[in-house]
């Protein structure tokens, strides 16, 4: 293994960088993929400065790559003489819809600790705390 050097995936590369997908596949924990793309889809979906191959003496033994991913930020605000009559549920419930349809899969907020209401209206939509950014912003 002292012979494996990481370097830019090339076009050629596809077949042995596909092979080692459907790898991935087959193990059913891997992708949410049932079959590989062409190359054209899979290079149109992974950012072209990002593609890594392991090269080993006898081809590429693995591969990495960034794809941007469909995730978008809320943010929901409104006016003070109407807070507490459903217009934020309202907002974010077809927030969602629309961003499903455009194909926005995971939609995250970032919210103040000390905003319970909007805690609430996010937790309310299936939105759940994952971590806490600290020293953020200015």
């Amino acid at each position: 293994m002292d012979n494996i050097r990481i370097d830019l995936m090339r076009d050629n590369d596809w077949n042995q960088v596909k092979a080692i997908y459907i790898e991935g596949i087959e193990t059913g924990n891997a992708t949410f993929e049932a079959s590989p793309p062409t190359w054209k889809t899979w290079n149109e979906n992974h950012l072209q400065d990002f593609r890594l191959v392991a090269r080993g003496e006898h081809g590429i033994l693995g591969w990495a790559a960034l794809s941007p991913y469909s995730v978008a930020e809320v943010s929901i605000y409104i006016t003070s003489s109407a807070l507490g009559k459903g217009i934020g549920s309202k907002l974010l419930s077809s927030l969602i819809l629309q961003s499903e349809e455009k194909n926005i899969w995971t939609l995250q907020a970032g919210i103040f600790p000390e905003n319970i209401a909007s805690l609430k209206l996010h937790k309310k939509h299936g939105f759940r705390e994952v971590g806490r950014r600290e020293k953020w912003g200015k």
